[in-house]
């Protein structure tokens, strides 16, 4: 891929984290009346899924709430911690450091175990895996 491509690739996705920026700034998700859905299998079961207080959590981050994001989706937060590293690797920028971390982020076997074992964990009703809820 061209330099020129590249640039021209990355500029809508800049302007859309930059529009959701914005919104996550401007809008309370955990206030009546904002434009955000619920989730809809908390909302059919009364459990937590995996992404459940993902968006309480950006908006905390927005806010640079770093221990409540963490309180509403530890997951979340950890793994938006890694999106620029996963982002400059596909850019090409490997160091050799960082070649352990792609190979497990890159195992079917991570995600696998990772996502349904979260998804148990916080619904849980015992400490500590109470502190997985969001909330």
């Amino acid at each position: 891929m061209s330099k020129r491509l590249l640039y021209l690739s990355l500029a809508p996705a800049a302007m859309a984290a930059g529009v959701g920026t914005w919104i996550f700034w401007k809008f309370d998700p955990n206030l009546p009346g904002n434009p955000f859905p619920p989730c809809p299998f908390h909302a059919l079961t009364g459990l937590y899924c995996p992404g459940c207080g993902i968006t309480r959590a950006l908006h905390a981050l927005v806010h640079g709430d770093l221990v409540t994001a963490l309180g509403m989706n530890a997951l979340a937060v950890g793994l938006l911690a890694l999106v620029p590293f996963v982002v400059l690797w596909h850019q090409g920028w490997q160091p050799a450091i960082f070649r352990p971390m792609a190979r497990g982020l890159s195992s079917p076997w991570l995600w696998i175990t990772l996502l349904p074992g979260f998804w148990i964990a916080r619904n849980l009703p015992w400490f500590p895996f109470t502190l997985l809820a969001p909330g």
